[in-house]
C-alpha cells in the first residue's frame, strides 16, 4: 500500500509522517556583515559546520518520518513548463533585467531551482552592472533553511504566509507553487497576503502559528506577525461550520530572539510544554486574547496567560522552563540561541539544541531521556526503546540564524491524535 503524504495536521504533537526541509547550502555564505542585518541573520554562518549540523537533524528525521527536500520538490515541479514560466515570471517580477530572465527561463529545472534559491550573480556586462554596489541580480534566500515561517499547515489546507520583510517573500512564492503543484501533497492553499495591497499591515509568519488540534489555534504578535494578520486567520475561521478557537499571544517587539512565538513557547507532549518564563507566565507584562468564532460571529476577551486559557478550553499543561529555574541569566542566555525552540515528531519526542545545557537537564528532570542526534544516526540507539525523549543536535553554527528545530521543519502531515 502506497504512504498517504496529504497534507494534514491537527496538532503540533502528533506522530510525524512527513516534513519539509532545506538543507543549508551556499544561499547562507553569499552574504557579507553588511547585508546579514538586511538578511535577518544575527552573525554570518560557517557553512560547512552548519552543514554538519544540519544533518543531523535530517539524519534523525529521516529516522521516523518521509523527508522531502525544497530543492527537490522545486525541480519537480519545474518539470512543467508552464509552471517554470509562470513562477519565474511571479518570482522576477520586479526584476527590470530582461536578460536575467532570458537567462533563467533558458535553464534545465534543477540548474533553475538552484539559481532562484542561491542566487542570480549579476553579469557585469555594461557599463551599469559594472558600477553596480549590487553583487546579485536575484538575491540568494538566505533564510530559507527555516522553512517554518514561509507556509502553515492547517488541517488539510496550507495557508500561504505574507512575510514581514520583503527579502523573504520569494520563499513564500516558492512554497505555494509546490503545494499548488506537486500532486503527492494533495491539497489546496490561500494567501494571507491577498488583500495586503489594501493599505492593511498585513504579515503573518509560521513561526508564530501553532495548531493546538483541529480547533484551536495558537498565533502571536509582534515584529513578524500583526494583528491584521490574525484577522486573515479569524476570516479564514468564520468559513467553517464548527466552532473554532484562536489564543493571540502578544510578544515583546523589540530583541531579534522574541521574533516568533515559538522562540518563547512550544509543544513537547500532551501535557508539556516549553516557556520562556519572562514572556510566558509573568503577570501584566504581554497579553493573552482568546477569541472565539462560531456561527460566523466573533467574541475576544483577554485571558491571564496562555496555560491559564488552554486550561479553559480542556488542555492542561505542565510547564517546562526554558534555561531551568534558578537563574534568569542562564534563561535568556539560552532563550537567545532557541532554548524553547523545540520541534515534536511524537507526543514526548523532540529536537532541540545540546547547547541549551540547563534547558535539556531541565527536561531531564521531567522525564526526558536525552538521546543525541549522531548515536541515534549511527544506530547506537533505537528510538523504539524509549517513550519520551529529546533528540539532541549540535547548534553553534545554526542557531546564529536565529532559529531552532522547529523554525527548520514544515511539517506536511502529522498522525491525529487519540481523544
Amino acid at each position: 500500500m502506497e504512504k498517504d503524504f496529504s497534507v494534514n495536521v491537527n496538532s503540533e504533537i502528533g506522530e510525524l509522517e512527513a516534513v519539509i526541509i532545506h538543507t543549508v547550502g551556499s544561499e547562507v555564505e553569499n552574504m557579507t556583515p553588511e547585508n546579514a542585518e538586511r538578511a535577518l541573520y544575527s552573525d554570518i554562518l560557517n557553512l560547512s559546520v552548519a552543514k554538519q549540523e544540519y544533518a543531523q537533524l535530517r539524519g534523525v528525521l529521516k529516522n521516523v518520518s518521509r523527508v522531502f527536500e525544497v530543492t527537490d520538490l522545486l525541480v519537480s515541479i519545474l518539470k512543467n513548463d508552464k509552471v517554470k514560466t509562470d513562477l519565474i515570471q511571479k518570482l522576477c517580477f520586479s526584476c527590470s533585467d530582461h536578460q536575467t530572465l532570458d537567462f533563467l527561463s533558458d535553464l534545465e529545472p534543477s540548474a533553475l531551482a538552484k539559481q532562484l534559491i542561491e542566487g542570480v550573480p549579476l553579469k557585469r556586462d555594461n557599463l551599469s552592472r559594472f558600477l553596480s554596489q549590487k553583487r546579485f541580480a536575484i538575491r540568494p534566500l538566505h533564510n530559507f533553511f527555516f522553512t517554518r515561517d514561509a507556509s502553515v499547515s492547517m488541517g488539510n489546507k496550507v495557508m500561504i504566509s505574507h512575510m514581514a520583510s520583503q527579502v523573504r517573500e520569494r520563499e513564500a512564492q516558492i512554497m505555494e507553487a509546490i503545494f499548488d503543484y506537486y500532486p503527492e501533497f494533495n491539497t489546496s492553499t490561500f494567501s494571507a497576503g491577498k488583500n495586503a495591497g489594501n493599505g492593511k499591515r498585513i504579515s503573518i509568519e509560521g513561526g508564530d502559528v501553532l495548531i493546538v488540534r483541529d480547533n484551536l489555534t495558537l498565533i502571536g504578535i509582534g515584529s513578524r506577525t500583526t494583528t491584521e494578520g490574525v484577522d486573515v486567520v479569524i476570516d479564514k475561521m468564520k468559513e467553517k461550520e464548527d466552532k473554532h478557537y484562536i489564543i493571540v499571544q502578544e510578544l515583546p517587539t523589540e530583541g531579534e530572539s522574541f521574533i516568533h512565538l515559538d522562540m518563547v513557547f512550544t509543544f513537547l507532549n500532551y501535557d508539556e510544554c516549553m516557556v520562556y518564563e519572562p514572556v510566558i507566565m509573568q503577570p501584566n507584562r504581554y497579553k493573552t486574547i482568546l477569541i472565539t468564532i462560531e456561527n460566523k460571529k466573533v467574541s475576544i476577551r483577554e485571558e491571564k496567560n496562555i496555560l491559564d486559557s488552554l486550561s479553559s478550553l480542556g488542555i492542561d499543561m505542565k510547564p517546562i522552563y526554558c534555561g531551568g529555574t534558578t537563574d534568569a541569566w542562564t534563561q535568556e542566555r539560552e532563550q537567545w540561541h532557541s532554548g524553547a525552540n523545540f520541534f515534536a515528531v511524537g507526543p514526548g519526542k523532540v529536537i532541540g539544541y545540546s547547547r541549551n545545557v540547563a534547558t535539556i537537564e531541565e527536561m531531564n528532570k521531567n522525564g526526558y531521556e536525552v538521546l543525541p542526534a549522531q548515536q541515534v544516526i549511527d544506530n547506537k540507539i533505537s528510538l523504539s526503546d524509549y517513550n519520551k525523549y529529546v533528540l539532541t543536535i549540535d547548534g553553534s553554527e545554526l542557531s546564529r540564524g536565529g532559529g531552532g528545530a522547529r523554525c527548520m521543519t514544515m511539517p506536511v502531515r502529522r498522525r491525529n491524535l487519540s481523544t
